[in-house]
């Protein structure tokens, strides 16, 4: 049986007596890209605060290098090396560059290399140096998503969980995002994608998941799913 790094086996999620996930079977393997696409309310972003222990399963696995983590709470999950980029970005608006990367830095096995990882983070954004005395919440949205993946990058994360980078940037700023995606990916680290952006996903990820409804309803290598009618389909806002 193959080891995968990141192993989801037949995940169900409940919101109360409402079901967001059924039978979710995903893998990531080390220093890939895999992306989740699919429509808004499909449970993208469901499965990955399931992944960093926001919210238990109901029944099924969540394996990270052999380890389960479905008790595992949030904080245990990033010292584990899992770091997760939310939906909307979540920064401290009212604390500085500087300050929030710091904060990206406190897990105990982060710290001795806060410095190496500030460098690392400076020279991915060199915007954020030039900015590390400004207050998070007055920077752009294309920033404050690079403040973002800076931060979690901090933490020296195995895993780079990134829910919609691209939300609500310019298309110019959306093109620089997905190649600082690439360039991490190139650094070693392995990235879990979810985004709406289905053909620039798609482009950058060495394989893909389609969930519709809360299940996965396809899979595939990136280009191949490129290429697929259903997928063609999904640009239009038909797949959800």
């Amino acid at each position: 049986m193959e080891n995968h790094l990141l192993e989801i086996q037949d995940l169900n999620v409940h919101y109360g007596d409402v079901q967001a996930l059924r039978g979710i079977s995903i893998y990531v393997d080390t220093e890939t890209i895999v992306a989740l696409v699919g429509a808004n309310g499909a449970g993208k972003s469901t499965l990955l605060k399931t992944i960093s222990g926001i919210i238990h399963p109901s029944r099924g696995m969540i394996l990270f290098s052999g380890k389960s983590l479905n008790k595992c709470r949030p904080e245990v999950v990033v010292d584990m090396g899992i770091s997760h980029v939310p939906e909307g970005r979540r920064l401290f608006t009212d604390l500085t560059v500087l300050e929030n990367l710091e904060l990206g830095a406190y897990p105990p096995k982060s710290r001795p290399f806060f410095r190496e990882s500030l460098e690392r983070a400076y020279n991915l954004f060199p915007v954020l140096k030039a900015r590390r005395h400004q207050i998070a919440g007055s920077l752009s949205g294309g920033e404050q998503q690079m403040l973002a993946i800076a931060r979690a990058m901090m933490s020296q994360p195995t895993i780079l969980m990134l829910d919609e980078p691209s939300l609500g940037l310019s298309p110019i700023i959306v093109k620089s995002m997905f190649e600082f995606i690439k360039t991490l990916n190139k650094q070693k680290v392995t990235i879990l994608l979810v985004e709406q952006n289905i053909y620039q996903a798609l482009k950058i990820s060495h394989y893909a998941f389609v969930l519709k409804a809360g299940k996965i309803t396809m899979r595939g290598r990136g280009d191949e799913l490129l290429t697929d009618p259903e997928i063609q389909k999904a640009y239009m806002g038909v797949l959800g």
